[in-house]
């Protein structure tokens, strides 16, 4: 470790080296470990978990619509999460917001056929099923 451990003034970046070789560089967020103890440019934990979130819904609507016969052209998500503070003063992502814009070939779906992809792929999505936070799809009608 970069940096004395004992007096707390120690580096939190780091690698994630995940399957087929890739490398993430990773930290704690600068909100949470200031500069120079975390990396801006690296990923925190609090992101990948929001992303997760926002990858494995886009992965499922996107083959929902076109099991349905949708061709989508683009999808662009920004995402967010919201930290909160438990009644034992504990901090957790409480909910996070997917903001999906689809950009269609064609004709899209309806929006009767937009809310119900969305919701398929939310009941689908293993990691929205595998954790306890509010998961909320802000569906923009006019982009999709």
């Amino acid at each position: 470790m970069d940096g004395d451990f004992a007096a707390n003034r120690y580096s939190r970046a780091h690698v994630w080296r995940l399957d087929g070789g890739v490398e993430v560089p990773a930290s704690a967020s600068p909100q949470v470990v200031p500069l120079p103890f975390s990396r801006a440019d690296a990923i925190d934990p609090e992101e990948a978990f929001v992303a997760a979130i926002a990858s494995c819904h886009m992965l499922w609507f996107l083959d929902l619509a076109r099991q349905a016969g949708f061709i989508a052209l683009t999808y662009r998500d920004a995402a967010e999460g919201r930290m909160a503070r438990q009644a034992r003063g504990r901090y957790w992502i409480d909910r996070v917001e997917l903001n999906p814009v689809v950009e269609w070939r064609d004709d899209g779906p309806s929006s009767v056929q937009l809310h119900l992809l969305h919701e398929e792929a939310h009941r689908l999505c293993f990691i929205a099923n595998s954790v306890r936070t509010e998961i909320v799809t802000n569906i923009q009608e006019g982009c999709s």
